[in-house]
């Protein structure tokens, strides 16, 4: 198998969310590829919202960008019975399980050995939780693919984001993306 020794998948939720690690993983040596799974997201309308605006930003300065489809029932199935849990919960945490297992699936599709996701920028997620999601996927495919522990809100990540999206005239959420988190 090829592996491609500098290229990186980078899940991305969201352009606002993005623009930081792209940067960060360029200046770290990385050709970062963006990939947009986001079943979670609800409604259908807000989630098409947010894929244009990464696909947008993608064209407008050439970075590779692929996305999975979109499947809400499948990712409401994979945390039922999790409805009522807090943000920060089991059901953030099966939810970030459940985006890095598909984008690792797609970084060994592509040959890639490495992901990462900017799911760790939010101030509103422990980047630990991310991180055990991550090796649990990593452990699970035997080591073919390895997930970066980037910790993307340390080194004003969040605050350098917002910056940038606030050029962009990027639209911000005013909520995670599950209807869960909507309250």
């Amino acid at each position: 198998m090829l592996i491609h020794n500098n290229k990186i998948i980078l899940h991305a939720c969201c352009a606002v969310c993005a623009t930081y690690p792209i940067e960060l993983l360029k200046k770290e040596g990385y050709y970062p590829i963006i990939y947009f799974d986001n079943s979670n997201i609800y409604p259908y309308e807000e989630y098409e919202i947010r894929k244009n605006e990464l696909v947008n930003y993608c064209k407008k300065y050439n970075i590779e960008y692929y996305q999975n489809k979109y499947d809400n029932e499948n990712w409401e199935n994979f945390v039922k019975g999790l409805e009522n849990e807090p943000e920060k919960g089991l059901r953030c945490q099966k939810c970030f399980y459940y985006r890095l297992k598909n984008t690792a699936n797609f970084a060994i599709d592509k040959k890639i050995k490495f992901f990462t996701t900017t799911l760790t920028i939010s101030p509103h997620k422990r980047s630990l939780d991310i991180f055990k999601a991550g090796k649990k996927v990593q452990n699970e495919f035997e080591n073919k693919i390895e997930f970066l522990k980037f910790d993307f809100k340390k080194q004003n990540g969040y605050l350098i984001s917002t910056k940038n999206a606030k050029l962009e005239g990027f639209y911000r959420q005013n909520y995670c993306g599950c209807k869960y988190s909507i309250r």
